[in-house]
């Protein structure tokens, strides 16, 4: 697997990611998380990831020359506390769905903790969706995170979790 920076022109790559997540999770009854709509023409979650993508965050790891999966790491998201050190936060991840089992969100995650090393910080951040069965806050934990406090963004629950670096 190779992981690269992601650009502009990886927009609407990054955006049928989501739509595969989006149309897995629909497929299941999971709607809670991102909702039941394509991420693909939809103007704010256009301009979110080309924000990503323009702020040098993004990157995107590939298999064998194909994009299979995306992070972006910047700044805290207003709706969670505030870190009262500095920090890495990673603001989204997802993986195309037809590469399930690659480890690819792993990789990401571990991309992320060098990354924030190299930046010189101890605290890596991600928040997460929280409901249903609560297996993204598990997963978010098999992979060194460590639950800080849940939250609410309206009725959609979530979950803040760090990784001591």
């Amino acid at each position: 697997m190779d992981i690269r920076e992601g650009r502009v022109d990886d927009v609407a790559t990054v955006l049928a990611m989501f739509d595969s997540a989006v149309a897995w999770l629909t497929a299941q009854g999971r709607t809670g998380q991102w909702g039941s709509r394509p991420f693909t023409g939809d103007p704010r979650r256009t301009q979110q990831v080309t924000r990503w993508a323009a702020g040098g965050g993004m990157r995107i790891a590939h298999i064998d020359g194909t994009p299979a999966g995306c992070i972006a790491v910047g700044p805290a998201h207003d709706y969670v506390s505030p870190a009262l050190e500095p920090e890495l936060y990673v603001q989204a991840l997802v993986t195309d769905r037809r590469y399930t089992g690659h480890r690819i969100g792993r990789t990401l995650l571990d991309w992320a903790a060098q990354e924030g090393r190299a930046r010189g910080v101890a605290l890596l951040r991600v928040d997460c969706y929280a409901g249903d069965d609560g297996r993204l806050v598990a997963y978010y934990e098999s992979c060194g995170f460590t639950r800080a406090e849940p939250f609410a963004v309206g009725e959609w629950p979530g979950m803040l979790l760090h990784r001591r670096l």
